[in-house]
């Protein structure tokens, strides 16, 4: 199947859990060989969803291998060559954090490290099998996580427009941070019905500003939810409704259309980016004062950002606006902004009204 599928251009991904049940073949070796989280009381579990689990404990550099062997029998050796690394906090149902105790010390002490090390065990096994431009889907990250290939996304977040103002600042706010590589479940992932017209805008909104993140990746658990479908492994927990970009509608899809081509355009220039993120560590996503630091009003202007130095991106974050406010920062020279459609050109330095359609969001290039 993994090669049937690389023919046709798709690169199949699995998704990973750190948690082992305590009814799986590896609990007892895990166990006694000291590779599981341990409690400082209480029973040695640490999640009760579809089955009483413990964390495998990556801070164990003997667990982090015996993690990969496992996942290079089961998987890399099949060919398959990226994952999708859940639950990389890690979650516990229970977050009595001085009760858990790691390899290397007790959770309250080092306990943040645990998404870097987890991504780490994959990185240094794929690197080892010969595998390059190793990149994994996260759920969390900590400081130095980008050194391991660490694509990470902003969680199980809820649909709304509250949320979806809060994913602006965790991108921007992730760049900073040395982390450029990260997404979000355009459109939330926790509800949104893809019949509901309110929704349907929001996810409009989310899809377009997400054309002009570090990475473009739709994701989320619909309503209504769907009819069980088998009684084992992950079908015990049922799925969500429909949510590929025909699922909202004609109008819906169109605009879609129009933005992914929009990012099919955009490849060059954010990989582009990216290499330069790699080489200098400059963010993807950037704060008007990364680009304009002498501009005191592009200190203040938290709605507005920069993708790369060319495009000056304006997210549209309340629903029913069709018209807002820009800030448009001065550029040497005395250069204009260009409209993204290059219909029209603002000074710098300046604020002005613009239109914002529901099927546009306003982009401006910076002239060089």
């Amino acid at each position: 199947m993994v090669a049937e599928l690389k023919e046709m251009g798709v690169e199949l991904m699995v998704s990973i859990w750190p948690t082992v049940e305590q009814g799986s073949v590896n609990y007892t070796e895990m166990l006694e060989k000291g590779y599981l989280i341990r409690t400082e009381r209480g029973l040695r579990a640490a999640m009760d969803f579809q089955a009483m689990t413990t964390h495998i404990d990556v801070t164990n550099p003997d667990a982090r291998k015996f993690l990969w062997d496992t996942v290079d029998k089961n998987y890399f050796s099949k060919g398959i060559k990226t994952f999708w690394l859940d639950e990389a906090e890690p979650e516990y149902t229970v977050y009595s954090l001085d009760n858990y105790r790691y390899h290397r010390g007790p959770n309250l002490a080092i306990g943040n490290v645990y998404p870097r090390e987890y991504a780490r065990a994959f990185y240094e096994g794929q690197t080892a099998g010969g595998q390059e431009n190793v990149l994994n889907l996260l759920r969390c990250a900590w400081a130095g996580s980008q050194k391991y290939g660490a694509l990470v996304w902003s969680g199980d977040i809820a649909s709304s427009w509250g949320s979806f103002r809060n994913q602006l600042q965790a991108g921007l706010s992730m760049g900073m941070c040395g982390i450029p590589w990260w997404t979000t479940d355009i459109g939330g992932f926790h509800g949104g019905d893809p019949r509901d017209e309110a929704f349907r805008e929001l996810f409009v909104r989310w899809f377009q500003w997400a054309t002009f993140c570090s990475v473009m990746r739709l994701h989320g658990d619909r309503e209504p939810r769907q009819p069980q479908q088998g009684t084992t492994g992950g079908a015990t927990c049922c799925s969500g409704a429909p949510n590929e970009v025909w699922s909202y509608g004609d109008e819906v899809y169109e605009i879609c259309v129009r933005y992914i081509n929009i990012r099919e355009k955009l490849r060059e220039y954010t990989r582009g980016l990216m290499k330069e993120a790699h080489e200098k560590g400059s963010p993807v996503m950037r704060p008007l004062f990364y680009e304009f630091p002498r501009d005191a009003k592009s200190w203040e202007v938290e709605t507005q950002y920069m993708f790369g130095s060319k495009y000056l991106v304006c997210p549209v974050l309340q629903a029913g606006k069709r018209k807002m406010k820009v800030y448009f920062p001065p550029i040497e020279g005395g250069k204009k902004w260009s409209a993204f459609d290059g219909k029209s050109s603002f000074d710098g330095g300046k604020c002005a009204e613009v239109e914002c359609p529901l099927g546009e969001m306003p982009v401006f290039v910076r002239e060089q």
